[in-house]
């Protein structure tokens, strides 16, 4: 094999794999996927491939999306048989490529699997800084975080006075999306499920409120919190919640679509506001994003966050659960309120 080539561990290496099986209907369970065990060898790699060994996954809700089926160019469909998709971190086991060499710490749009090879050429595939972990990098200063960072400040930046309120405020981008517009000078409310995580945001993310949608009316609330509306609205969740916001904006109020969590395992499409008329006459702007619409903004965000959090400006949570044999019941915790912040898989390699 030519190239840059590594030594660690034998070649071929025993690799496990979690294939979806099944399409889940409902809340995924680890019946919809089969763990299987094959072998794959840097022999394998072509010209500009990576053979990588993946060391973190990343549990993030929009997966669930993904096993529907549902047919959509906006995002990938995760093929039946074939190694769930996943936002992994790993370092590089064996190269042909130029640009990079065994042992460089990378993080890409990979699959539940111990090893695997990767094309840099197609994107998604970043270097972590030498001062980073891995688990920095997926976790307080990857994906999620980013997200919220960009979702406040290039989709709907605060004016000073503004009320911006959160839902799915105790979750990993809700959290950090929340705390930012206490950042930046608006008056913060979030939106959870139970009194310890609204403890949680008032007490350590310093939120003006929160809203426990599990035990209270969430519609009373907001009238009595936001007499004159809410200027910004940060979607995680979409549903009732998202109805509840639309109908107590303020004029030329702004929401800001991150997720839909509340429909992923619905086998209905998401719904949107159903008064379209209230948008229309309140001048309500609505508008969906992704954090890969700002790409060339990473390093601005990464280096915001790092400078926020160490001065205890901004809090994050990492739930880390180790053993790739979990993955599948791991992720079921993103729906039914396990997980406490982002939530990662380690993986235990067999030797």
């Amino acid at each position: 094999m030519s190239g840059r080539q590594g030594n660690e561990g034998s070649d071929p290496v025993r690799n496990r794999q979690w294939l979806l099986k099944t399409r889940p209907h409902g809340l995924p369970s680890p019946g919809d996927f089969e763990l299987v065990e094959s072998e794959l060898s840097s022999r394998d790699l072509k010209d500009g491939e990576l053979l990588v060994r993946n060391r973190l996954f990343l549990c993030a809700p929009t997966m669930r999306n993904w096993m529907s089926g549902q047919a959509n160019s906006l995002f990938p469909v995760q093929p039946l048989g074939r190694p769930m998709m996943a936002p992994a971190a790993g370092e590089v086991v064996h190269s042909k490529h130029a640009a990079y060499r065994p042992g460089d710490r990378l993080t890409y749009f990979g699959s539940w699997s111990d090893y695997e090879i990767i094309a840099p050429a197609g994107g998604n595939v970043s270097r972590v800084a030498d001062d980073m972990s891995l688990t920095e990098a997926m976790g307080p200063l990857g994906l999620n975080p980013q997200t919220a960072y960009f979702g406040v400040t290039r989709v709907a930046p605060p004016k000073p006075g503004d009320v911006a309120l959160v839902s799915g405020a105790a979750g990993s981008t809700g959290a950090t999306a929340a705390q930012i517009y206490r950042l930046l000078g608006a008056r913060v409310i979030g939106v959870a499920g139970g009194s310890e995580k609204c403890e949680w945001l008032l007490k350590t993310c310093r939120l003006d409120a929160a809203i426990d949608y599990k035990n209270e009316n969430v519609r009373d609330r907001l009238k009595s919190l936001c007499p004159d509306g809410v200027n910004i609205f940060f979607d995680n969740v979409g549903g009732d919640i998202l109805q509840a916001a639309v109908d107590h904006m303020a004029r030329r109020g702004r929401i800001v679509v991150c997720g839909q969590i509340a429909s992923y395992n619905d086998d209905a499409t998401a719904e949107g506001p159903r008064n379209m008329m209230r948008v229309v006459y309140g001048s309500i702007r609505i508008e969906g994003f992704l954090r890969s619409d700002y790409l060339e903004h990473v390093c601005e965000a990464v280096g915001r966050l790092r400078e926020w959090m160490a001065r205890g400006e901004v809090v994050h949570r990492i739930d880390i659960r180790r053993g790739f044999s979990a993955a599948p019941a791991v992720f079921a915790d993103l729906f039914n309120g396990r997980n406490a912040g982002t939530l990662l898989i380690e993986v235990d390699i067999k030797s």
